[in-house]
C-alpha cells in the first residue's frame, strides 16, 4: 500500500523521511495552501463587484469566508496533486496546534481527496514518536478548525474595517488589528507614565566597613527614630515625599549628608544585631513558548521572532518538542530521561527526591502536550549534537531548563548585619550559596551558571554582636528616582501573557508588526512608541475603547478557546461583535462621520499652545499663534524625549528659518545646523532651483550640541581624499552615506567601526579596513532559510549599494533604516515578490 504523508516545510519533511518505513512518500504544502485574498488585485473575477469582496468575508451570508491559492502556491497543489493519484492513503502530518488543524483541513479542501484520510498528530520528530502517530491516527479536530477560522475572520474584520478609517481621520498606510492594537496601547501607556513622571533626589550614606581581613559594605538606614528616604517613599506625580510617609522619614539633600558623614566618621562602628534566615529556591517550570521567548531575549538578545524561527529549525530537525505550547507539563519519558542526565553528570545529590510534575495554569495549553524539552530520551548537549550559532544557544538554554526543573532545590542563607553608630543605624545583607542545586545547570538571565553563582554571593567576614568595625571609607551617595523601564520584548510578552491578550505562537507576529507598521521602534532592546502610536491610540481610545482594552481582548481569546472545546458557538458570537446593535461594523460607519480629523493628534504641548500631528510625511509640531507654523520631527525623536524646549526650538528654527552657523573657507557660503526628518545636519549655502545644498548627516553618536564650527567645516569637506592605495594607485577616499561613514578605494566600500572618526581616520586605518575580509562587505551576512519554490536558500548580503536579500539571481534591496539583525525569511520573500512585480 503506497502512503501520502504531507507536512508544512521541506525540513521537517526530511526528518521525518528518515523515520518512515517504505511505502510512505512525504511532502511539503510550503506553510499554508490558501488564505483570505491579501488585496483587492487577489479577489477573483466573480467576486470584484460585491461590496463585501473587499473584507475576503460575506458577513451576510453567516460570515463564509473568501479563500484564494495564492500564485506561489499553485505549482505546490499540482505536485501534491500527482502525488495524490499514486497514494491509497493520505496522512495529514501537519502541527499539532490550530494552525497545523487548519492546514490540514486546507489541503483536504483543495485535493478532494477519494482516498482514507488519516490525521497523525506528534509533539517531537523522533522514531518512537512517528511511529506512535501511525498507529494512532485520527480525523481532523472540526472545532480547532472553527476556532482557528473564528479567529482569521475576527482579525480580518478588525483589520479592514478600522484600518481605512485611520487612514482618513490620521494617515495614510495606517493598519489596527484585533491584538496589535492591545500591544501598542501598551507601550504607549508606559511612555506617558514616564513622560508625568517626576523625579525624586535623595541622598544617603554608603560605608566601606572592615572585620580583620574582611571587608564589606552598609548602608545607612535610620538616624534617630526616622528611617532614611529611599525611592519608594516618592510620590511619582510630584517629584516629592508621599504625605503617607512624610513624618516618618528622613529625607537628606547633598549639604545634609555630607554634613552627617563628617559627623560619623568620628564615631564607633559597633555591631548590635546578627539576623540569619535560610530560604530554600525552586526551579523554574520547563519553557513553554512565552517564557522561551522571554529568556532568549533576556540571556541571548534574540527577538521573539528570531526566537521562534531557530526554534522552528530545532523542532523540524527533529532537536527538540513542539515550539508553540503554554504547557509546562512533561512526560514521564521525558522527566526520566533528564533524572538520568542529572545523576549522570552531576551526581544523585543534585537531583530531587521525587520527580517533580508541572501543572499547567493556562487555559489553552489544551493545545499541545508537553513543555518545550529536548526531543527522545537521550538528552544529547548542543555540542554532542553539533549544533552551531543560535541554534546552538538556543538549543543550550533548553536543555539547562529541563534539566534544572528535575534538580534539587538550591540553599541560600541570607544574614542582615545592624551596626550602630551614634545615633544613626546601617545595614548590610549577606548571601551565601548553601547548596547551588539546580543553580549549578540554570541561572535564569545568565548564560555561565558557574560566573552567575559566584555574582549571586554576597560573602560578609565573621561576625559577633559586640564587635566594633574598622571605618575604611564613608561616601555620600546622591540617587534620582526613574521612570518606570520601557518594555523589552522580553517584558512585553509577559505582560501580555499575564493579560491573556493574544496567545504565545502569534506573540512574535504581533511584535514584529507594529515594528514594521511603524508604531514602535527599537532603542538599546527597548521598545519605544512613536508619535504615529500616539495618534492612533488616540483615536482607539476615544472612538473604539473596546479595541484596546485588555479585558475585552482577553475575553475574546477565552471564547475562541470555548469554540476550540465545543463549549461555544462560532456563528452567534461573530454576528454580535461585527453585526450587533453595537457591532464594529455599525460605530465605524458612525465614527467616520463624526471623527474630526483636526481632534486626532498624537501630543498636546499646553505649555505653548501647540500640537504633535501626524501627516503623509510623518509627525509635526503645529502651533497657533496669529498664523499657524508647521515644524518636522525628526524620526528619531521618541515622544518621552520631545520637551517644551525641544519644541519651541524646533518652531523657532522653521519660524526664522536657520541660523548661520559659520561660512565655509573655500567658498564663503553659509553653513547651517539643521534637523530633518531622518536626524540632524549640516548644510552648505541655499543652493538654487538649479541645484539643491549640499547636506551632511551627523554621524551616529553625534548630536547637535557637539558641532563645532571646525566639525561643521570637515563634514562639509567629505568625502575627503586620504591618499593612493601603494599597490593598485586607486585613490582612498572617506566620507558619510546612506548607511553612515566609510572608506572607499575604487567601487569598493567599508564602513568604519564605531570606534573610528570619519575626520580622523588616515590611509594606514583605511588600507586596514578595506583589506579585511569582512562577512559584511561584498558578500553573505547569513541564511535565512528555504525559499518555499524550490528549497534553495535565501541569503542577506552586503553590496556596494547596500544590504539586499538574494534568491537565485533575483536581488532585492534591504529598505532603508531595516536593522539588519531583524531580517527574517518571512520579510525577504515580502521584497523578493514585490521585486518580481516591478521587474
Amino acid at each position: 500500500m503506497r502512503r501520502l504523508v504531507i507536512v508544512e516545510s521541506p525540513t521537517k519533511a526530511r526528518t521525518i523521511r528518515g523515520f518512515l518505513p517504505k511505502g510512505y512518500t512525504v511532502e511539503a504544502s510550503m506553510g499554508h495552501v490558501r488564505d483570505l485574498p491579501p488585496s483587492a488585485k487577489e479577489i477573483p473575477e466573480k467576486y470584484k463587484n460585491e461590496e463585501w469582496a473587499r473584507l475576503g468575508v460575506n458577513v451576510e451570508a453567516d460570515f463564509e469566508p473568501l479563500y484564494i491559492i495564492p500564485a506561489d502556491k499553485k505549482k505546490v497543489i499540482k505536485n501534491l496533486k500527482e502525488k495524490l493519484k499514486e497514494a491509497d492513503e493520505l496522512y495529514l502530518a501537519t502541527d499539532e496546534d490550530r494552525e497545523g488543524e487548519s492546514i490540514g483541513w486546507h489541503l483536504v479542501e483543495v485535493l478532494k481527496p477519494t482516498i482514507p484520510i488519516k490525521r497523525m498528530v506528534f509533539h517531537e520528530i523522533t522514531e518512537e514518536a512517528i511511529r506512535e502517530a501511525l498507529t494512532n491516527t485520527r480525523g481532523i479536530d472540526e472545532q480547532l478548525v472553527r476556532a482557528q477560522e473564528t479567529r482569521r475572520i475576527l482579525d480580518r474584520l478588525v483589520g479592514y474595517t478600522v484600518s481605512p478609517l485611520l487612514w482618513k481621520k490620521v494617515s495614510p498606510g495606517l493598519s489596527a488589528g484585533r491584538v496589535q492594537s492591545v500591544a501598542m496601547a501598551m507601550l504607549v501607556e508606559r511612555e506617558a507614565e514616564r513622560m508625568a513622571f517626576h523625579s525624586g533626589t535623595y541622598w544617603d550614606l554608603r560605608a566601606l566597613l572592615a572585620k580583620a581581613k574582611g571587608t564589606f559594605n552598609a548602608i545607612l538606614d535610620s538616624v534617630g527614630d526616622k528611617r532614611v528616604a529611599s525611592g519608594k517613599d516618592f510620590d511619582e506625580n510630584t517629584g516629592k515625599i508621599k504625605d503617607s510617609v512624610k513624618n516618618k522619614v528622613l529625607l537628606l539633600d547633598e549639604k545634609e549628608a555630607d554634613k552627617l558623614r563628617e559627623r560619623l566618621k568620628k564615631g564607633t562602628w559597633t555591631v548590635t544585631d546578627l539576623e540569619t534566615r535560610d530560604q530554600k529556591r525552586t526551579p523554574p517550570p520547563p519553557f513553554t513558548t512565552s517564557t522561551l521567548q522571554q529568556e532568549a531575549n533576556r540571556k541571548l538578545g534574540m527577538s521573539a521572532r528570531d526566537t521562534m524561527r531557530v526554534a522552528q529549525s530545532l523542532y523540524e530537525n527533529g532537536y527538540i518538542t513542539y515550539m508553540r505550547t503554554d504547557s509546562v507539563n512533561l512526560s514521564s519519558q521525558a522527566i526520566e530521561a533528564a533524572r538520568s542526565a542529572i545523576e549522570q553528570r552531576y551526581g544523585k545529590e543534585y537531583m530531587s527526591q521525587t520527580p517533580r510534575v508541572y501543572r499547567t495554569k493556562s487555559k489553552g495549553a489544551q493545545e499541545a502536550h508537553e513543555a518545550i524539552r529536548p526531543a527522545g530520551n537521550k538528552m544529547p548537549t548542543a555540542h554532542e549534537l553539533g549544533l552551531k550559532g543560535r541554534e546552538y544557544k538556543l538549543y543550550d538554554i533548553i536543555w539547562k531548563r529541563t534539566l534544572a526543573c528535575q534538580m534539587a532545590d538550591a540553599h541560600q542563607r541570607f544574614t542582615t548585619v545592624t551596626i550602630d553608630v551614634e545615633d544613626a543605624i546601617f545595614k548590610s545583607i549577606g548571601k551565601q550559596i548553601i547548596f547551588p542545586g539546580f543553580l549549578r545547570v540554570y541561572v535564569e538571565g545568565s548564560d555561565d551558571p558557574d560566573e552567575a553563582l559566584e555574582d549571586q554571593e554576597t560573602l560578609l567576614p565573621p561576625l559577633s554582636v559586640g564587635d566594633v568595625l574598622d571605618l575604611r571609607e564613608l561616601e555620600a551617595i546622591g540617587h534620582e528616582t526613574k521612570p518606570p523601564a520601557r518594555f523589552t520584548e522580553a517584558a512585553l510578552v509577559q505582560e501580555l501573557e499575564k493579560e491573556g491578550v493574544g496567545r504565545p505562537s502569534t506573540y512574535a507576529t504581533i511584535i514584529g508588526t507594529i515594528q514594521e507598521r511603524g508604531y514602535v521602534i527599537k532603542q538599546s532592546n527597548r521598545l519605544v512608541p512613536t508619535f504615529v502610536a500616539f495618534a492612533v491610540n488616540r483615536l482607539l481610545q476615544q472612538h473604539f475603547p473596546d479595541l484596546v482594552n485588555t479585558k475585552f481582548t482577553a475575553h475574546m481569546e477565552e471564547m475562541l478557546d470555548d469554540i476550540a472545546e465545543g463549549d461555544a458557538e462560532w456563528l452567534p458570537y461573530l454576528s454580535d461583535f461585527y453585526l450587533g446593535e453595537d457591532g464594529l461594523e455599525h460605530q465605524v460607519i458612525e465614527k467616520d462621520q463624526s471623527i474630526n480629523p483636526r481632534d486626532i493628534f498624537a501630543l498636546s504641548l499646553d505649555e505653548i499652545d501647540a500640537k504633535v500631528r501626524i501627516g503623509r510625511y510623518g509627525p509635526y509640531i503645529e502651533q497657533e499663534n496669529g498664523e499657524i507654523i508647521r515644524a518636522s520631527i525628526p524620526e528619531t525623536l521618541a515622544p518621552g524625549e520631545l520637551d517644551v524646549e525641544e519644541a519651541e526650538r524646533l518652531l523657532k528654527q522653521k519660524d526664522e528659518g536657520p541660523t548661520v552657523f559659520g561660512y565655509f573657507p573655500a567658498t564663503g557660503e553659509p553653513m547651517y545646523l539643521l534637523e530633518g526628518p531622518y536626524g540632524p545636519y549640516v548644510q552648505l549655502g541655499d543652493g538654487d532651483d538649479k541645484s539643491k545644498p549640499k547636506r551632511t548627516s551627523l554621524p551616529k553618536g553625534m548630536g547637535p550640541q557637539d558641532v563645532t564650527k571646525e566639525i561643521a567645516i570637515g563634514l562639509l569637506s567629505l568625502p575627503r581624499p586620504l591618499g593612493t592605495d601603494p599597490e593598485s594607485g586607486e585613490v582612498i577616499e572617506a566620507g558619510i552615506g546612506r548607511y553612515g561613514p566609510y572608506v572607499k578605494r575604487g567601487k569598493t566600500f567599508q564602513s568604519l567601526t564605531d570606534d573610528d572618526d570619519v575626520l580622523a581616520v588616515d590611509l594606514d586605518r583605511a588600507l586596514e579596513l578595506l583589506n579585511q575580509k569582512s562577512t559584511r562587505q561584498g558578500g553573505v551576512i547569513r541564511e535565512l532559510g528555504e525559499h518555499p519554490e524550490d528549497s534553495s536558500q535565501v541569503t542577506l548580503n552586503n553590496g556596494r549599494y547596500g544590504p539586499y536579500v538574494r534568491h537565485g539571481k533575483t536581488n532585492a534591496s534591504v529598505p532603508r533604516g531595516t536593522d539588519l539583525d531583524a531580517v527574517t525569511l518571512e520579510k525577504a520573500l515580502q521584497w523578493l515578490e514585490e521585486k518580481k512585480k516591478k521587474a
